[in-house]
């Protein structure tokens, strides 16, 4: 992630948090950038040479006005301004960041062989905010090549009880064996 995104995001969350609108901000901005990946030409042109700054402004305007709260509306813009706009799915992650720090909430990904059931998840969540003291956010991901198990990445740490990692570290340990 980069510095400009992570100041450009601070900025806006800390106006959020002075006009309690953290959280349809956040929801705002998740749209907006699921909208900004499935419409990259989009971004594009906010950034296109050819293209004045005040018709990128007006560009944002003309889509977003009365869509979305005027704060985001006007990061848009600033963004676009300062030729950062390539930053947006970036300042989007700082400012989700910062809202889960601020709210006790800990993203944790599980990489499964097979989908897990609504009862699995249910109940790996609750282990772990039971462990973490923490709103759990999980997301399942499937992976075939696990095996069976399940890896939790979370907080920039990975702990992994899957059957490919048992068998590789058997596979380490027959390597290094000397007979």
């Amino acid at each position: 992630m980069s510095r400009v995104a992570e100041v450009y995001a601070q900025g806006l969350y800390a106006l959020a948090v002075e006009e309690d609108l953290c959280k349809p901000i956040l929801d705002e901005m998740a749209v907006l950038q699921n909208a900004f990946s499935q419409e990259p030409m989009f971004l594009r042109l906010l950034s296109a040479p050819n293209v004045s700054m005040q018709e990128r402004c007006q560009i944002l305007d003309d889509s977003f006005h009365g869509k979305v709260q005027p704060y985001l509306l006007n990061f848009l813009k600033i963004l676009t301004e300062k030729r950062y706009i390539r930053y947006f799915p970036d300042c989007c992650a700082a400012y989700k960041e910062q809202y889960n720090a601020d709210h006790g909430i800990v993203p944790v990904r599980a990489v499964t062989a097979v989908p897990l059931t609504q009862a699995q998840t249910q109940k790996l969540r609750e282990k772990l905010e039971k462990l973490t003291g923490k709103t759990v956010e999980l997301e399942n991901r499937v992976d075939p090549e696990c095996l069976g198990g399940v890896r939790l990445d979370y907080n920039g740490m990975r702990v992994d009880g899957t059957v490919q990692n048992r068998l590789d570290s058997i596979r380490g340990l027959l390597r290094n064996m000397v007979i």
